[in-house]
C-alpha cells in the first residue's frame, strides 16, 4: 500500500490524452471514444487547466441540455482538479479517490504533467499485488521453496 505512484506510471506508461481548453465538447467526446478513455486532461497555454470526464458530459452537457458542438471544454470541465506527485503512495491515492469522489488524478512534477492515475490503475495494481502474495503464501505452505 506504500507503493509510489511512479511505479504504477512506469508499468502503465506516462502517455496522457490532452485537449485544448478551447476545443469543443464534441471534439473531446470524439477523442475519448476513439481512445476508449473516461477522461481527458485539459491544457491551456501548456499548463493543466482541468479535467473533462464522462460524468461532466452527463451532468453538464446532456443533463443541462447544452449543444456539445457549440460548447467549449473550458466552460464545462472540472477546473483545478486534485493532483498528485509521483511520490504519492497508492494508499494516499485511494484516500483521495474516496474522499474527493473522483476517479482520475493528474500526476505533476514542478507543474508539468507527468501522467494520469485512475481508480482502475490502482485497482489493477492491488489485484496483482494480492495475487502475488497469495501465490507466495501457497508456495510457502506447500513447501515449494528450497530450504
Amino acid at each position: 500500500m506504500n507503493t509510489p505512484v511512479s511505479v504504477l506510471l512506469a508499468r502503465k506508461g506516462r502517455s496522457v490524452q490532452t485537449i485544448a481548453a478551447s476545443a469543443t465538447v464534441a471534439d473531446a467526446v470524439s477523442l475519448m471514444n476513439e481512445k476508449r478513455i473516461g477522461s481527458i486532461v485539459v491544457i491551456d497555454q501548456g499548463r493543466l487547466a482541468g479535467i473533462f470526464t464522462e460524468r461532466d458530459v452527463l451532468t453538464r452537457i446532456v443533463g443541462a441540455g447544452r449543444n456539445p458542438a457549440q460548447t467549449r471544454v473550458e466552460e464545462v470541465m472540472s477546473a483545478h482538479p486534485h493532483t498528485i506527485t509521483p511520490l504519492a503512495t497508492t494508499a494516499e491515492v485511494m484516500e483521495i479517490f474516496t474522499h474527493e469522489r473522483c476517479r482520475h488524478l493528474p500526476v505533476l512534477v514542478d507543474g508539468q504533467l507527468e501522467g494520469l492515475i485512475s481508480i482502475g490503475d490502482v485497482s489493477r495494481w492491488l489485484t496483482d499485488l494480492h495475487k502475488a502474495e497469495a501465490e507466495h503464501l501457497r508456495q510457502y505452505i506447500t513447501g515449494g521453496y528450497p530450504p
